[in-house]
């Protein structure tokens, strides 16, 4: 494993700077592949994921791991992480006071993978890296900000509730290989919003 990765691993892992510090069982860095073409961001830890210390092992780590495996890719050969490090309280939004602490080590585990997709999962995440909302209108699209492409789709808890999403979770992600391996040939892909610079 990459010494940087491992060092925003032990900072997040040691982390007191909020309110979420208090209440947690375990932090919950990111994980994976830290050379992945994508990092997957969601919102916060759940239950599971705060007693393993894990992201994203459980409900719907299983939708997410299922929707990637439909895409031929295996889950180790990604990185996932959230914008937040800790368990909000009975699975609440984290507030925006608590994405600010944590948004440094986001940017760090960016900086570190240089993915050429950042792929946003839910509309937590979509709020807390470009400002978005209603992410059923906006998923499926590629943006552009600041030099970064970001993938929109939807978070795969939403597919615990409505079935008819796990169709749409699939030929998200699937659609997203697909141009990171277009990316990788050196074809352009279609921007579908470009964010001011």
């Amino acid at each position: 494993m990459d010494g940087k990765i491992e060092t925003v691993r032990a900072k997040v892992i040691e982390c007191t700077e909020c309110e979420l510090s208090k209440t947690r069982t375990n932090s919950v860095p990111g994980k994976g592949n830290f050379k992945s073409d994508v990092v997957f961001v969601g919102e916060a830890p759940g239950r599971n994921e705060d007693l393993h210390g894990e992201p994203f092992v459980g409900i719907a780590g299983k939708k997410l791991s299922e929707a990637l495996e439909e895409a031929n890719v295996r889950r180790e050969d990604v990185y996932i992480t959230n914008i937040v490090k800790c368990r909000p309280p009975k699975n609440r939004v984290p507030k925006t006071s608590e994405r600010d602490t944590c948004k440094q080590y986001l940017k760090q585990e960016i900086s570190i993978i240089k993915p050429k997709i950042i792929c946003i999962l839910g509309n937590t995440a979509f709020n807390s890296l470009l400002g978005g909302s209603e992410i059923t209108k906006h998923r499926g699209r590629m943006v552009r900000k600041e030099g970064q492409l970001y993938f929109i789709t939807i978070h795969p808890a939403a597919t615990i509730y409505n079935q008819e999403l796990i169709k749409v979770l699939r030929s998200d992600i699937a659609k997203m290989f697909h141009l990171i391996t277009e990316i990788k040939e050196g074809r352009d892909v279609q921007i579908d919003f470009d964010y001011p610079s």
